[in-house]
């Protein structure tokens, strides 16, 4: 699916976010910044994941002095790919910018919230980013929105003879809290191509909402998240739902997961599951994608989805190393199905596939490759050999 939402293109340091290029990824340090190494550390997790743009709080001077030495460390331990640095301001931006000028060269983008910047610190820090042609995103937030912006609006509302819910308002005010501060930022001098716009909630229908109207009103390159998702499933569901709605109708240039951390898990979750909500919706392909079966009352046996897991295992193991032999064979197609109802049908529609055998049928496995049947596999070395068909599928078409 090709993006048809024009959009100014941003250059954010070594990236190009809007126009015509595949949608970005962001992630955000948890560390204290000042904390050089734990910054870096998690910099890199978050790099090597396929983050492109990584954020950083930069609250009080100590942070943005060890900004810089963290950008150059992250660049030189990572050159796979271009990366970004914004820094997260609140409050003192302007003060930060101006007490250490080598933490504002070093950023590639500031993040200004106009809801927590009065007029004096949203105006330097814009100035700052236009001595220093940097590009600035203008993020609002649901929970902390412009006051004056909402009272005005909830005021006119209460005159009009049909007013709105207060829910619809609030959006608007959103919506106009972004708008005008973008507006405004131009008049200071920043190019329409070096600003960013987010307006983020965290309500998945208020945040679709919200979106949809800034895109209807404006051309600015878009940065789409919910405020807090939430943890666990929960923050994985209401991010896809929200992410999926918008990109599906070409919503967006760049995104963001906000998952409450989980000791157990990697800050790098946030970057899967953007991944996997880019390649849910074919925008970007990371890995090969693996249709398998979900089991029924036909599948009593677990041969299926041990077999699924170890192909998901063996990508998992094999992909840097493919990707660099095997240019492209992240946009392979492979099926693992379980019986004979929808096992043949998505085989024929996958690049290569098994269908095992189900409750009652014969205990053979039919392969097929680019659609066509290739082998019928029997035995208790099915296994192995649909791995070994598979590496040397893998070999042959992408060499």
């Amino acid at each position: 699916m090709k993006k048809t939402r024009s959009t100014p293109e941003v250059h954010i340091g070594p990236l190009k976010m809007g126009g015509d290029n595949p949608i970005v990824i962001q992630s955000m340090t948890n560390t204290d910044t000042s904390d050089i190494d734990a910054t870096v550390a998690q910099a890199l997790e978050l790099a090597h994941a396929g983050a492109q743009v990584i954020r950083m709080t930069v609250n009080d001077e100590a942070a943005a002095k060890a900004v810089p030495e963290i950008i150059t460390r992250v660049r030189t331990q990572f050159e796979l790919n271009p990366m970004a640095f914004v820094g997260d301001f609140h409050f003192n931006g302007n003060k930060l910018l101006k007490a250490v000028p080598d933490c504002a060269q070093a950023l590639d983008k500031y993040r200004i919230n106009p809801g927590n910047a009065d007029d004096t610190n949203f105006k330097e820090m814009v100035e700052i980013a236009v001595q220093h042609q940097k590009a600035v995103r203008i993020g609002v937030n649901g929970g902390s929105l412009d006051q004056k912006v909402l009272d005005n609006l909830m005021e006119l509302n209460a005159q009009s003879p049909t007013p709105l819910a207060a829910g619809n308002i609030f959006i608007k005010a959103m919506v106009k809290s972004a708008l005008n501060s973008a507006q405004l930022a131009e008049s200071y001098g920043l190019k329409k191509n070096q600003i960013v716009v987010s307006v983020k909630i965290s309500e998945v229908n208020q945040v679709v909402a919200a979106y949809q109207s800034v895109a209807e009103q404006s051309d600015y390159c878009l940065h789409l998240g919910l405020t807090e998702a939430g943890s666990g499933l929960q923050g994985v569901v209401q991010s896809s739902v929200a992410l999926g709605i918008l990109l599906n109708q070409n919503i967006g240039d760049t995104i963001r997961v906000s998952l409450t951390p989980n000791k157990n898990v990697p800050r790098s979750e946030e970057v899967e599951v953007c991944k996997q909500i880019l390649q849910s919706l074919d925008l970007q392909r990371f890995r090969p994608k693996v249709v398998s079966c979900p089991g029924c009352g036909r599948t009593t046996s677990t041969f299926f989805q041990d077999l699924a897991l170890r192909v998901n295992n063996l990508i998992d193991q094999e992909l840097s190393h493919w990707k660099k032999e095997f240019p492209g064979v992240e946009n392979l197609n492979i099926a693992v199905m379980g019986c004979v109802v929808n096992g043949p049908g998505e085989s024929k529609n996958s690049d290569i596939a098994i269908s095992l055998p189900g409750k009652m049928e014969k205990a053979q496995a039919p392969v097929y490759i680019d659609g066509q049947l290739s082998v019928w596999l029997k035995g208790d070395a099915i296994e192995n050999q649909f791995i070994e068909i598979l590496k040397d599928y893998i070999k042959t078409r992408f060499a």
